[in-house]
């Protein structure tokens, strides 16, 4: 199975490891809190590898609303920017429609911000129990719609965990 779509002169690829690892990313994207505290999993990882300078940054803004992008630059991490961004959990009212409007925010503010290489976690299917298909299907299209359009990013980046959560965004891929 292919790991990478061509959309224009963009490019959507899925790999294999932990987000906060990627090297050569202007920017990474994690799932947030709405009281935007970093958490368990990436928000810990986060926390301890980026330093403290990311919490301190996003004690500024307090809290941000379902859909809404953060950005914080990355402290001791090998990126330039951490966009927070807060969508929606398991069975919340238009959960679906939700989670594109996150994703689609998140590479608007990335094009404010011209970064030409983004990554993303499998949104939301951790701890907020959004179903590893449904992501897989709204991440990956509402990423090609917007790739489809603009020019920058010039690559999105999938990083999955493992090995589960890759054959699920393959498979949403070969749809494409």
């Amino acid at each position: 199975m292919s790991n990478e779509l061509r959309v224009n002169d963009n490019i959507i690829r899925l790999m294999v490891g932990f987000i906060t690892d990627i090297p050569d990313m202007d920017g990474i994207v994690y799932y947030a809190r709405p009281d935007l505290a970093l958490g368990s999993g990436f928000g810990t990882a986060i926390s301890i590898q980026g330093g403290p300078k990311v919490q301190e940054e996003l004690r500024k803004y307090g809290s941000a609303s379902v859909t809404d992008v953060v950005v914080t630059g990355a402290g001791n991490l090998k990126t330039k920017h951490i966009l927070h961004a807060v969508g929606p959990r398991f069975q919340e009212e238009d959960e679906d429609t939700k989670l594109k409007a996150t994703i689609l925010n998140t590479l608007k503010k990335a094009q404010e911000l011209k970064l030409q290489k983004i990554a993303f976690p499998a949104m939301g299917s951790g701890f907020y129990g959004i179903p590893l298909d449904a992501s897989a299907r709204l991440t990956l299209g509402a990423a090609r719609d917007f790739l489809d359009k603009v020019t920058e990013p010039k690559e999105v980046v999938f990083c999955l965990r493992d090995n589960r959560e890759l054959k699920a965004f393959q498979e949403q891929l070969q749809k494409m």
